[in-house]
């Protein structure tokens, strides 16, 4: 018996947690199980007869939330025979020789470089009885070769690396997702052409360190001239990247996103502190002249350019000091943006064990200024928005009032949020809005009129299909596919940029 035939019309839900790379490996995860001949479990079901659980391992508490909703399904296992549990991503890399002993009803883990070997794992665990651990050091197929069932009719992810050959202090996904390995350029090209032939207009080029790319195959113009690759391709409207790190930014990047039409002019760059001292200790290769000479060449280009951010507060050793430095550094690049962190210590990382550790008081005073001036610059930056017309991508999923506001969502070309009118016609998630924006808000800008114009495109045609096919057969836990958008007001927001680490 084969294990398509074992897995028929048994149900699968995948559980995401963390950055972009999570979600994308997410999505090869689900193309696989229903390559084996899983199928979703239906959207409000009570429960599923595989529960993945795709982790992260950057936040200090990310082990309490599983082993608490791993806890939470034993009482559902125990009610349905045959159910089974598999943890994956960058806890299970971590904690490989532990989540069996502290949740021995788990009966599959695995790592991150291992996810094409799922479906098999689970089999071999349904046979034998027993848990099935398999963890390995280094990457065995490159994501993107594997089955994926995206999340998005209109907008996909292209990831064009892995990994990251950095050493912040802070950050403990190099250790877990290992050193950067490029793909080859052909092969990213001609996933972005068959994406296309689907109907998908924009397409996000995903790495762990976006803008190294090309290290593993030495030539350090590689990624500029990816964007311009990318940006030919017939039929494709859109074309964003993340996370670009400053050390590796270079003005051949600047010049092709400014020289290449359909590379949006939005620009996510993490500073994580403005303090030359704190950049030190964090191991960033850069100093604050040097991000903000970036920020400088960037606007000069491209002046209406989007930038966003992510910034630590409380980092070990941070003084009031440091701290103005990270805001003064604030009110020069003025974000549109930023994705906002209190500093929690990630067991493994040499941050964890430097002294200075600062008082959690004195943490949540710095976040709380912080946010303030960030808001009040977003919406100064976002009133100037006032009176321009924009070609919105309409999204699902994107503004959770529109029901009640009589109103559809989606991205302007610099990936901000815009709400709108509802028009009388009809306007499918994909299709484009040309809007005039009335109202610019901290964290979204509103067009109160009707658009000037609907655009009906073939991604628009594809999410009818989708839905058509969707209709047919019962429907699926969303992965969602996130954007970089207003960051929620917590020091637990998730970032736009990579888990906050690059």
């Amino acid at each position: 018996m084969t294990a398509q035939d074992t897995a028929l019309q048994r149900s699968y839900e995948i559980r995401t947690y963390g950055c972009q790379m999570n979600v994308h490996d997410s999505e090869r995860l689900a193309g696989l199980l229903e390559d084996a001949g899983y199928v979703r479990a239906p959207e409000g079901a009570d429960g599923a007869d595989v529960v993945v659980f795709n982790t992260c391992a950057v936040r200090e508490n990310a082990d309490n939330r599983l082993y608490g909703n791993l806890g939470q399904l034993v009482p559902k296992k125990a009610a349905r025979p045959g159910m089974q549990i598999a943890v994956g991503g960058c806890l299970a890399q971590k904690d490989r020789d532990t989540i069996v002993k502290r949740a021995p009803w788990v009966d599959v883990v695995f790592g991150t470089h291992n996810i094409g070997q799922l479906p098999v794992l689970l089999e071999r665990s349904r046979i034998a009885d027993e848990a099935q651990v398999e963890i390995v050091e280094s990457l065995e197929t490159f994501p993107s070769t594997l089955p994926s069932r995206r999340e998005s009719a209109y907008a996909a992810w292209v990831a064009i690396s892995v990994g990251c050959n950095n050493t912040c202090t802070f950050c403990i996904v190099p250790a877990l997702r290992g050193k950067e390995k490029d793909r080859r350029p052909g092969d990213v090209l001609a996933e972005v052409e068959a994406l296309v032939a689907e109907g998908v207009v924009e397409v996000t080029l995903l790495g762990q360190n976006v803008n190294a790319y090309g290290s593993d195959i030495g030539d350090r113009e590689a990624f500029g001239k990816l964007l311009r690759a990318t940006g030919a391709v017939d039929g494709l409207e859109r074309v964003r990247f993340t996370s670009p790190h400053p050390r590796d930014f270079t003005d051949d990047v600047i010049a092709a996103m400014a020289e290449t039409p359909n590379v949006m002019h939005q620009l996510h760059m993490p500073l994580q502190s403005g303090s030359d001292r704190l950049l030190k200790s964090m191991r960033r290769s850069y100093r604050q002249d040097r991000y903000l000479g970036i920020i400088e060449k960037v606007r000069a280009a491209m002046p209406d350019a989007a930038i966003t951010t992510d910034i630590i507060v409380g980092f070990p050793g941070e003084t009031e000091e440091d701290f103005e430095q990270t805001l003064e550094v604030v009110r020069q690049a003025r974000f549109a943006q930023a994705f906002t962190f209190q500093y929690s210590k990630r067991p493994g990382t040499p941050a964890a064990e430097m002294d200075g550790q600062v008082p959690k008081a004195v943490v949540q005073q710095r976040y709380e200024r912080l946010v303030a001036l960030q808001d009040e610059i977003s919406w100064e930056e976002n009133k100037k928005q006032v009176g321009r017309t924009l070609e919105v991508l309409v999204a699902e999923g994107e503004g959770r009032k529109d029901d009640a506001t009589h109103r559809l969502s989606g991205r302007a070309p610099d990936n901000r949020l815009v709400h709108f009118a509802r028009p009388e016609q009809e306007v499918r998630p994909g299709d484009m809005a040309t809007v005039e924006i009335t109202y610019g808000a901290p964290h979204h800008l509103l067009a109160e009129r009707p658009p000037l114009s609907v655009r009906r495109t073939r991604a628009g045609d594809a999410w009818e299909r989708r839905r058509g096919a969707a209709a047919a057969k019962p429907a699926g836990v969303m992965l969602g596919l996130p954007t970089i958008g207003a960051p929620a007001p917590s020091p637990e927001a998730v970032p736009a940029g990579g888990c906050a680490l690059d």
